[in-house]
């Protein structure tokens, strides 16, 4: 029994010295400051590039023996300013260009939006499925070519007498006119329809309306000129009857008209 115990306070031993050591050790380390280094990690990081903050210093009369050992293979060490945050440092550069590029790209999105703009108002104003919306073909030209828009070929012979229909009918100037028309509508129905600046189509609908009221004034002409005709046809067939009652007057004719008049007035 007393062998087991003393085996076991021999395991136990070396372990329990070990751990008393490992304390010793950890109770005997001592944070080191060296001021070398943090004055670089700070002037390389936030603080100014301070000369006067780089260590080992010359020292009196510059007959420090350290500093000559430190500085004097990099001379110009001290008197660069390598902060990446410097006014020449990478960082600073890299932020002044990324600024750059948002600012360029703020640009060209603005000018993007603005083609797309332009791009959008000239489509309005080219696109034919959109040119029943234009405000002066509302406001005028809808109006002034609604004839032509709702041609009806029966309203050209309305209130028009008989004869003049007649008229116009068979001398071929009624199918003239219908025909016209026609043509009329045709070419602004794709005026309307095709896709074209919206100055040009303005001036198509424009010289359309031109060609309609010459169109207009055609065919009053043509109706006038068929009323005259037909007034001109029955005058004559007057004069004709009144020279035919006068070529039938004779001195006979004057002595039954007396003898008839004398007859009545017995009676």
């Amino acid at each position: 029994m007393k062998k087991i115990r003393t085996n076991k306070i021999a395991v136990f031993l070396p372990v329990v010295m070990l751990l008393m050591l490992t304390g010793l050790m950890c109770a005997a380390q001592k944070s080191i400051r060296d001021e070398s280094m943090v004055n670089q990690q700070e002037r390389m990081v936030f603080k100014q590039w301070d000369r006067s903050k780089f260590t080992p210093t010359s020292g009196w009369l510059g007959i420090n023996p350290y500093y000559w050992l430190t500085w004097g293979l990099h001379p110009n060490y001290p008197k660069t300013d390598l902060r990446p945050l410097a006014g020449a440092g990478p960082q600073f550069q890299r932020l002044s260009l990324a600024g750059l590029q948002k600012d360029a790209d703020h640009s060209y999105e603005i000018h993007s939006d603005s083609l797309a703009n332009v791009a959008k108002e000239e489509i309005l104003g080219h696109s034919g499925l959109l040119s029943a919306a234009d405000p002066l073909w509302l406001l005028y030209y809808s109006h002034e070519l609604k004839p032509v828009t709702d041609f009806d070929p029966l309203l050209a012979l309305k209130g028009l007498s008989a004869g003049i229909k007649a008229k116009l009918i068979s001398e071929g100037s009624y199918e003239w006119y219908n025909g016209e028309m026609k043509m009329l509508a045709e070419r602004l129905d794709m005026t309307r329809k095709s896709n074209q600046d919206r100055g040009a189509r303005i001036l198509s609908y424009h010289g359309m309306l031109m060609d309609y009221r010459k169109l207009m004034g055609i065919w009053s002409t043509r109706v006038s000129t068929a009323g005259r005709f037909i007034s001109q046809g029955l005058l004559q067939k007057k004069l004709k009857a009144r020279e035919t009652l006068i070529e039938r007057w004779t001195e006979n004719s004057d002595v039954e008209i007396a003898k008839e008049v004398l007859r009545r007035r017995k009676y």
